[in-house]
């Protein structure tokens, strides 16, 4: 399938949008996380677009997309604008199904629970990536009000296994130790120290030896990484210490990996009160189970939308400008 290259502007960055698939399917928006580009949803992108229009992008600071120059423009708010402005662009006013990985299934918690994009999309997927607030309110002991069931997906043997429940105790301080990046990327300049003197480099064989995975070489990958260093110090902080109650207005799954070494299968527990009914499939992976197992990931994408299509009647297009710059969109 011919991928299609786009340039689109969102406010003060220019972002590297890559379409494939059938222009009149459902649209499906990919948004990757850290220290990622749009690249590693590429063996995800080959088992979908022979059946879904299939759109990814370089977040802001990654791959080929402009980078901000101040801390503040890596907010959750501006991340949120940037794929209102993708979707303008590729979707028109059609809804789309959303799927994060890692940073980009965090950032996009904030347009799934923000009002202005109810109606937009269909659904959303989240792999290995909480919402802030969600888990920044459950360590002050807010869990909402218990109103609504988890659904576990029936159709994966792996969640029959493995049951959706409560919270055990102490999976806070297991997520605590599970973290300890997130403080080391607080750290004055020691994180970019490390990055340069190697870690960028080192990263393909870190990501064999942790994940066993051979990503294709990634030439952005320190820009990547320092860039989205602000990711971290402009958001986690002011959500630990300012935490929202955020709403889910899209039908929620999470596929969650079990042998994760960076995000707990508990953060995607005790969610009731923020989501409403949410699907919850657990599976046997690690972090990158995107590279690992694209074909498992696209066929949890695939049921999803399936279930949640985005044409089905009730779900009225909301009309938007389309500020890009391609051809073949």
């Amino acid at each position: 399938m011919i991928r299609d290259t786009l340039s689109v502007e969102a406010g003060d960055v220019r972002l590297a949008v890559y379409v494939s698939g059938p222009r009149d399917a459902q649209p499906v928006v990919l948004v990757h996380g850290y220290p990622d580009s749009a690249a590693v949803w590429e063996p995800v992108r080959a088992q979908l677009d022979t059946r879904y229009r299939v759109i990814s992008y370089d977040v802001r600071g990654a791959g080929s997309s402009d980078a901000p120059h101040s801390r503040s423009a890596y907010r959750l708010e501006r991340l949120a604008a940037d794929l209102a402005a993708v979707a303008d662009a590729t979707c028109g006013g059609r809804p789309f199904h959303l799927v994060g990985h890692d940073w980009g299934s965090i950032q996009s918690w904030e347009a799934v629970t923000d009002p202005a994009f109810k109606g937009r999309i269909a659904s959303y997927t989240s792999i290995s990536g909480p919402c802030l607030d969600h888990a920044s309110l459950n360590l002050h002991g807010d869990k909402g009000r218990p109103d609504a069931p988890v659904v576990p997906d029936e159709s994966a043997q792996e969640q029959r296994r493995h049951p959706a429940a409560k919270r055990p105790f102490g999976s806070g301080l297991r997520q605590t130790l599970k973290s300890w990046y997130i403080f080391f990327f607080h750290l004055p300049l020691l994180p970019e120290l490390v990055w340069r003197a190697g870690g960028a480099r080192m990263w393909p064989l870190w990501l064999r030896l942790t994940e066993r995975v051979r990503p294709a070489r990634d030439p952005s990958q320190l820009r990547n990484a320092l860039n989205g260093l602000n990711l971290y110090r402009a958001n986690f902080i002011d959500k630990l210490l300012r935490p929202r109650a955020r709403h889910a207005h899209a039908p929620v799954q999470f596929i969650v990996p079990l042998r994760d070494r960076y995000v707990g299968p508990e953060l995607s527990l005790g969610l009731e009160s923020w989501l409403g009914p949410y699907s919850r499939t657990e599976i046997d992976a690690g972090h990158w189970v995107v590279l690992r197992e694209p074909e498992r990931i696209a066929a949890c994408i695939e049921r999803f939308v399936e279930r949640h299509g985005a044409d089905r009647a009730g779900m009225a297009p909301t009309p938007a400008p389309v500020n890009a710059r391609a051809a073949g969109v």
